[in-house]
């Protein structure tokens, strides 16, 4: 029986501090005029950075540290186009100083003209083609992530990909000679697993009509909703008159919006707990839950459009995708969107999808719900091989048939669930070490590309790392080679450059071929 009180969830311990380093919590208000602030300075910050007369910074997100180092985050602009793979991060200590920028590319923007060669139109035609789609738009950019910047068009094809999950397909095409340059999709999808997690607490509030509605107010007013079936809009508010919610079975509408609401609450309590962050895009407020999407839709979903996951009820309707890793994978793609922007495709989609996967598994095991114990298995309830096997694994990626254990020239090509084993790999060496062992009694027996020994620095601490590396050090275009030089970094932040932290996390990189 699956039965909610109004109430707040209950939070495990924090883990293990770091030093000066660890980013200070701010609220809503701080973050707005932090970043109001760096707006006013961002023309000087431009001339400091030697960037051309044409050029601007627009700031995207500001985080302090303890210690008083400011990272600031830009995107860029060029004769007033959007610059996409222009973002850098500035790193400026307490006195002010500049200590370091880190940038998606190093090429000086510049385009010898801002006249288009081929139409909007041609552009969105071009991008249509073989979709299957008549709906698109498009915007004249400069594009930066190739060789050289150019004067290019983004159109966005909006439609339905195979399964029946949404498309946003991001096409980038040059404006001079009308080849493609570049795609990606932007709705980030993951499955997960449809084991309940039994009684659980969840904030609710009450209503002036009478009874409760499925909105949190102590977590910046999640909001959960019933699609019915449908696979647009938002679909109607869950109501209770009693305020006990779901009976554990799929066949009763609120068990679905029952678990996607704790795994919501469980996801923010994890950020707040862990990084001090105030929910997923550091503003104080919740992005919101949609379940009951289509018919037997087999997948879950995150949009940054509407800022919002969306879950389907599984295979014949009684599988929803509604747990405690599915919330915590899809979230953590709204925190991605919110810090570094990682493009949905390559190797930057790659560490996208590991992203997501390292911390869904982090939540589940700061939940510490013994109808669902942590792991580093992604998927291991919903049975979706019909085996009884996970979807995937972080201690030897290679298992599930696809994924790569370790980097090498063709994981670029790889799908993005897939190029993203060589991150859940290093994540789980990192945290506990190579070879055979039984984590909360499930076994692994993680290899090494060179066959190196390592101990494991914690889960605690490996998290603290990864995630500083993602909100200060990470660019959109960021690969396994840059994610290497971000998490040393902020190992070496946390830690100390001679610390074993840092030396841990080179060594692990070298263990999954990243060198």
């Amino acid at each position: 029986m699956v039965v909610l009180a109004l109430q707040s969830g209950a939070a495990t311990a924090a883990p293990e501090r770091t030093n000066g380093a660890t980013a200070l919590p701010l609220t809503a208000a701080a973050r707005a005029a932090a970043i109001e602030s760096a707006q006013q300075a961002a023309g000087s910050t431009a001339r400091e950075l030697g960037l051309g007369a044409e050029e601007a910074l627009v700031v995207r997100d500001v985080v302090k540290d303890a210690d008083g180092t400011v990272h600031t985050r830009y995107e860029r602009t060029y004769a007033g186009l959007p610059v996409l793979g222009g973002d850098l991060v500035t790193h400026v200590s307490k006195g002010g100083a500049l200590k370091g920028v880190s940038r998606a590319t190093k090429a000086r923007i510049s385009v010898a003209s801002t006249d288009a060669a081929i139409s909007a139109a041609a552009a969105k035609k071009s991008a249509l083609a073989g979709t299957g789609s008549s709906k698109a738009t498009a915007r004249k950019v400069i594009w930066a992530a190739g060789a050289k910047p150019v004067l290019a068009y983004e159109s966005v094809v909006r439609g339905l990909q195979h399964d029946g999950t949404p498309s946003e397909l991001h096409v980038v095409t040059d404006a001079t000679t009308g080849k493609k340059l570049y795609s990606y999709e932007a709705i980030d999808t993951g499955t997960g697993t449809s084991q309940y997690s039994g009684t659980v607490t969840l904030g609710t509030t009450a209503s002036a009509s009478g009874g409760y509605d499925l909105i949190d107010g102590g977590r910046g007013g999640h909001t959960t909703y019933d699609l019915n079936g449908g696979t647009s809009g938002t679909g109607t508010l869950f109501h209770d008159a009693d305020d006990a919610w779901g009976d554990g079975t799929p066949t009763n509408r609120q068990t679905a919006a029952v678990d996607a609401a704790y795994g919501a609450a469980v996801t923010w309590d994890f950020y707040k707990s862990a990084f001090n962050r105030n929910g997923i895009a550091g503003d104080g407020k919740a992005a919101y839950s949609r379940v009951h999407y289509g018919n037997a839709y087999v997948n879950a979903f995150w949009s940054d459009s509407c800022f919002c996951m969306t879950y389907g009820d599984g295979q014949n309707n009684l599988k929803p995708l509604t747990s405690l890793d599915v919330a915590g994978h899809e979230m953590s793609h709204g925190l991605t969107a919110a810090t570094a922007g990682l493009k949905y495709s390559r190797e930057s989609g790659g560490l996208n999808e590991a992203t997501s996967d390292i911390f869904g598994t982090s939540v589940e095991f700061f939940a510490n719900n013994a109808s669902d114990v942590g792991d580093y298995l992604i998927g291991e309830k919903i049975d979706i091989n019909g085996n009884g096997t996970p979807l995937r694994y972080m201690d030897k990626p290679s298992k599930d048939g696809s994924s790569a254990d370790y980097w090498s020239r063709t994981v670029a090509r790889l799908d993005v669930h897939y190029s993203s084993g060589v991150a859940n790999h290093f994540f789980y060496l990192l945290s506990e070490g190579s070879g055979a062992k039984t984590v909360n009694g499930v076994s692994y027996n993680s290899p090494t590309y060179n066959g190196a020994t390592l101990a494991g620095i914690g889960r605690a601490k490996a998290e603290q790392i990864w995630y500083k590396a993602l909100t200060t050090y990470f660019t959109s275009s960021t690969d396994y080679a840059g994610a290497r030089v971000a998490t040393l970094q902020a190992a070496s932040d946390l830690y100390g450059a001679g610390s074993a932290e840092y030396q841990a996390v080179a060594a692990t990189w070298t263990a999954v071929n990243v060198n």
